[in-house]
């Protein structure tokens, strides 16, 4: 599989959805085999899930996983799946981040399409050399107490498929999307795909003073009917195809391209860092027979 960079550095700016502090991320070119990376503090944070660090809000600390945070040192990346998704979706092996003070990603609309547009604008490039893609030889799957699972299997190419299960009560239904790794596939029917909460639970983030800069206006908020509140749905199944768009960020923590069918059913982020971290130790197994 051939290297890929962006063609030519790219900044974007706005708001950081957990810090609420100005967040700007340059997108640079980086040099084949150096892979995907933060620079916050004049640090190299790699995307790779041994770096995986809890979130650094403080009404996180005893809940599971929002968002996908990274840490080495003083430095930080924080709501990293959504540039990484998008970088995935682009085809792009190596590439820095450079990140502004806060550590944070710029959240734009909550969806993929600020960076998959701001990669679009410069382009790709291919580089010398090539990446050998995560094989498996049989599937792998993790689970937990709540149902959700997810399995990766051997395949010719990489595909992936999520099924969103809302919880019992819920007025949401149940729905899938997909993605065949396609770049073109990715920018038109992925990034757009917003993160979405319930109008209840927006409210307890408010009162602990999160999300302070947003309105439904902004980000996508859903009332008890389970429809947008001062906005409109761009997808029918848009809430799975978020959840599929935070998939394919948090197994970027994989630190290479995969080559599986991975299906995951009711995942959130807690899970996909599992497969992950499975899918990184299959590589680093691979790298000790190849010396």
């Amino acid at each position: 599989m051939s290297r890929r960079t962006i063609a030519k550095p790219v900044t974007l700016t706005g708001t950081g959805l957990f810090t609420d502090k100005p967040a700007i991320a340059t997108i640079e070119p980086s040099a084949p085999g150096l892979g995907i990376r933060f620079v916050h503090n004049a640090t190299h944070v790699h995307a790779d899930i041994e770096l995986l660090t809890h979130s650094p809000i403080p009404a996180f600390k005893e809940l599971p996983p929002r968002h996908t945070c990274l840490a080495l040192g003083s430095a930080c990346a924080i709501t990293t799946e959504h540039v990484l998704a998008a970088i995935i979706g682009a085809g792009i092996t190596d590439a820095d981040i450079v990140l502004g003070e806060s550590g944070e990603l710029p959240i734009g609309d909550g969806s993929a399409k600020l960076f998959t547009d701001a990669i679009s604008s410069v382009g790709t490039t291919t580089q010398g050399g090539t990446t050998t893609p995560i094989t498996l030889t049989e599937p792998i799957t993790v689970s937990d107490d709540t149902g959700a699972t997810i399995t990766a299997e051997p395949a010719p190419s990489a595909n992936y498929t999520y099924h969103f299960k809302p919880q019992p009560g819920s007025p949401m239904t149940e729905q899938s999307a997909s993605w065949d790794a396609s770049p073109a596939e990715f920018a038109s029917d992925i990034a757009p795909a917003r993160t979405f909460s319930m109008h209840a639970e927006a409210n307890q983030m408010q009162s602990l003073g999160l999300f302070t800069s947003f309105t439904p206006a902004d980000l996508l908020v859903l009332d008890e009917a389970g429809q947008p509140i001062d906005n409109s749905f761009r997808f029918d199944n848009e809430p799975a195809r978020h959840k599929l768009l935070d998939l394919i960020g948090d197994l970027a923590l994989a630190g290479a391209p995969i080559c599986a069918k991975i299906t995951a059913t009711k995942s959130g982020h807690a899970l996909n860092h599992q497969l992950a971290k499975r899918l990184y130790d299959l590589r680093d197994q691979a790298d000790m027979f190849s010396l």
